[in-house]
């Protein structure tokens, strides 16, 4: 979309080489450690294109797009680009995804078989530690003593302390990827003084809960202007909205992370967020459009665009990873905006057995499930043609035209990363989980206002007899499949690795239970190997 982080891109690809900040990690065995040259801090005039670099590093993967010119060094630009990563984390190792690729490791991600060797938790560990270093950078090269002796005073030295505030968020939003996917972490932060001997000490999850927090809580303060109020960015950019949200979620998942209930607190922020005048998109489909930029129900997007921002992960991948078998050629391009059919990413009969009816007359509308041509039944996962493949994600505007980029290889599509049915399921769950700052009523008032989009009328509203949390964790999975927050919440309701299983869960045709040391994913060999202070979680 055409938004400011994108349109700095053409400028910034000349800084970014002189940039490249490698982070606290490094996956040929040799530790990188952050340089940038200070000069480009000398003038006022290239911080918003190094603030674009840091908000690019959501979305794209290097310097030029689609590949050959990473970011880090040794790192594949595809299923190494942040949210694509993500998606292999949050998204394969659950009921909701299956890829038919033979990647070496990518089954195992699926079968929760994975080891410290496996290169895609290692991927999100980089993309998340490289995004670190690009924040914790940013905000040395910012400090008021550096501003003082650059020479960057009056409305320049405040408006960098604003950018200064959305790194920040930025960096608060890679640490809690970080403590949910990988617990006890490296912690480092702009205070640490970089040498070439430096290495970063292990943090637990308690202690870098209680950074982020404190983080977000000072810079989305009523008493200050460092964000933007809620919905007053520009589009793409973080605000006070984006900073509540990720404290809700900090909250909501506060009794896995640091062994304490917190619903109370994640009350208090999903009030603000209701309260900030945010709506529910009128339509569910529209949301996950080439124009989904327009809508009022997002409170933080990742832009992408088919020009600017080309890469082999994000909403590119989520469409053209799902194409194939009978939705190819002609058909791919009018129907999804795109050329690509690769043939990769599918669901499995355990979420498609969620709604309450499987074939296209599905009265739930957010049933988008392509189902002509393949098998409900999983018997091989490198089997494409075996499971029901995602229409979700298109790169077609809601009117019906296709994305920017000519011949439809990357989309157009952002990715909704928070949005307002998310907070109504969230207030929901926080109130029948004992937090204080709710009421049942309107919980199941917030459901069902997402359930009458959903069906287009009051068909699908439930009483309040039917608002459990067994429900809650079905709903969420209805509404929010395939956006990286699965397994997140299988962990937070105690069905990750035992207790629920589906196909080919723990490698096996009907789901079996797995050892709950996988509840989170092992630190990276690589990084042990090069940081004496740093312990395998176990089971690794």
């Amino acid at each position: 979309m055409n938004t400011l982080i994108l349109r700095r891109l053409a400028s910034l690809i000349v800084l970014a080489g002189l940039v490249l900040l490698a982070p606290a990690c490094n996956i040929d065995r040799e530790p990188q450690y952050e340089k940038a040259p200070a000069q480009l801090f000398n003038d006022f005039s290239n911080y918003p294109s190094l603030l674009a670099k840091v908000y690019a590093g959501l979305s794209t993967s290097g310097q030029t797009g689609p590949a050959g010119n990473g970011d880090v060094k040794g790192l594949d630009e595809g299923f190494g680009q942040y949210t694509r990563a993500l998606y292999n984390c949050q998204e394969l190792t659950t009921d909701e995804a299956v890829v038919a690729w033979n990647d070496f490791g990518l089954a195992d991600m699926h079968y929760m078989n994975w080891n410290s060797t496996n290169q895609f938790p290692q991927s999100m560990f980089i993309r998340i530690y490289y995004q670190i270093s690009l924040c914790n950078e940013f905000l040395r090269k910012t400090s008021d003593d550096q501003l003082s002796a650059n020479g960057i005073t009056g409305a320049n030295a405040d408006l960098t302390h604003k950018y200064r505030a959305e790194v920040r968020f930025l960096r608060a939003l890679s640490y809690w990827h970080a403590i949910d996917m990988f617990g006890s972490v490296p912690f480092v932060t702009d205070k640490d003084v970089i040498t070439s001997s430096f290495r970063p000490k292990q943090g637990s999850r308690a202690e870098v809960f209680a950074f982020v927090e404190s983080e977000l809580l000072d810079i989305s303060a009523d008493n200050n202007a460092l964000l933007p109020n809620a919905r007053a960015a520009e589009y793409g950019r973080a605000d006070k909205g984006a900073a509540w949200m990720l404290l809700a979620k900090l909250y909501l998942n506060a009794q896995v992370y640091v062994g304490q209930p917190k619903y109370t607190e994640c009350l208090t922020y999903c009030n603000k967020l209701i309260g900030a005048g945010y709506q529910l998109n009128s339509s569910y489909r529209n949301l996950f459009l080439a124009d989904n930029n327009a809508s009022p129900e997002t409170i933080l997007n990742i832009p992408f665009d088919g020009l600017r921002t080309q890469t082999y992960g994000g909403t590119t991948f989520l469409i053209n990873a799902s194409l194939g078998g009978t939705i190819s050629g002609s058909k791919a391009a009018s129907a999804f905006g795109t050329q690509g059919t690769w043939q990769g990413l599918r669901t499995t009969k355990a979420l498609i057995n969620l709604f309450p009816d499987t074939t296209t007359r599905c009265p739930d509308k957010r049933f988008l499930f392509y189902t002509l041509g393949q098998r409900l039944e999983i018997a091989a996962v490198s089997e494409f043609r075996q499971g029901f493949i995602f229409k979700k994600w298109r790169n077609i505007t809601s009117t019906g035209q296709p994305g920017s980029n000519v011949t439809g290889s990357f989309a157009d599509t952002d990715i909704p990363l928070f949005r307002l049915a998310d907070v109504y399921l969230m207030y929901a769950e926080a109130v029948l989980r004992n937090g204080t700052g709710g009421t049942q009523s309107d919980a199941l008032n917030y459901v069902n206002l997402v359930r009458r989009r959903a069906y287009g009328n009051n068909n699908g509203d439930i009483s309040a007899a039917q608002l459990t949390l067994p429900f809650l964790l079905d709903e969420r999975a209805r509404e929010l499949y395939s956006e990286c927050h699965r397994r997140t919440d299988l962990i937070r309701f105690g069905k990750f690795t035992a207790g629920y299983n589906w196909p080919w869960k723990g490698n096996a045709a009907q789901g079996q239970d797995v050892p709950a040391f996988r509840a989170v994913f092992p630190l990276p060999d690589s990084e042990l190997g090069v940081n004496p202070n740093l312990t395998q979680n176990p089971g690794y």
